[in-house]
């Protein structure tokens, strides 16, 4: 295959489906993962010039692993490794849940380090730039009491971005974050109260799914030093918010606390 290649887990909906979309259009190979998401994945595969599906439980590290390890073994052009895919489960400051944050541990930190060990190793022989971009937050520098566990996991995985590019300086490998602000409807969001939560950063605009993956493409050539991160979200992170913007804005739309 003369096209390079790119995995992006979660790739079926939402952020992941932008990214994805944007490689395609790039000329790239795309492989969307995803786990439950059979019918999205196949969906959006079928619009794309190039595209595969491939499906696997982050839930299960070593099955994901594995199947990382077959699919360098398959694709001789795999360039870049988009860790996209997470969980995003509510719980508190006043007392984390137990099961949240094992699943939240697993699903954002723990696997996606073991899949970005796994694309390096695997796809040593390629001599081109090989990227790996981790999908973090911009929690994780503006945070706040909620979402205690989710934003606990999205910290981990930012810690391995930096000891990934360490451990790798000097090769052809460049290791990344992206970290978005609020883009997308989260949980029971109205609309009113999305396009108010969109809006809650130094910008005042809606960053959109476009950006972010413009951005994922952009990092996906190593024009930047490896260990750097990207901030895609008007400047939310510059910001001190006391909550989640889901309750700043609830609280604007209907005049009531957060």
């Amino acid at each position: 295959m003369n096209r390079p290649a790119v995995l992006v887990t979660g790739g079926a909906t939402r952020i992941g489906a932008a990214i994805v979309r944007r490689f395609a259009a790039a000329g790239w190979h795309v492989v969307i993962h995803y786990r439950s998401s059979a019918a999205a994945a196949e969906a959006l595969g079928s619009t794309l010039p190039s595209a595969e599906t491939l499906a696997f439980d982050l839930a299960d590290d070593d099955a994901a692993v594995a199947a990382v390890t077959e699919l360098a073994a398959r694709l001789t052009n795999w360039r870049c490794l988009v860790n996209s895919a997470s969980v995003f489960d509510y719980d508190g400051v006043t007392k984390l849940d137990p099961a949240t944050n094992r699943e939240a541990m697993q699903i954002n930190a723990l696997a996606p380090a073991r899949l970005a060990q796994a694309f390096i190793a695997h796809t040593a022989s390629i001599p081109d730039v090989r990227s790996v971009i981790h999908v973090t937050d911009m929690k994780i520098e503006n945070t706040n009491p909620d979402f205690f566990s989710y934003t606990m996991s999205k910290h981990a995985l930012a810690a391995t971005i930096g000891m990934l590019a360490k451990g790798n300086a000097g090769s052809s490998v460049r290791v990344y974050g992206l970290a978005p602000g609020a883009v997308l409807a989260s949980h029971d969001q109205r609309e009113e109260e999305t396009e108010i939560s969109h809006r809650l950063n130094l910008l005042g605009r809606k960053t959109g799914a476009d950006e972010i993956a413009d951005a994922a493409l952009f990092l996906s050539g190593g024009s930047l030093a490896s260990g750097q991160s990207l901030f895609i979200d008007s400047g939310q992170h510059l910001l001190d918010q006391p909550r989640d913007v889901i309750w700043l804005a609830r609280e604007q739309a209907e005049g009531t606390p957060a």
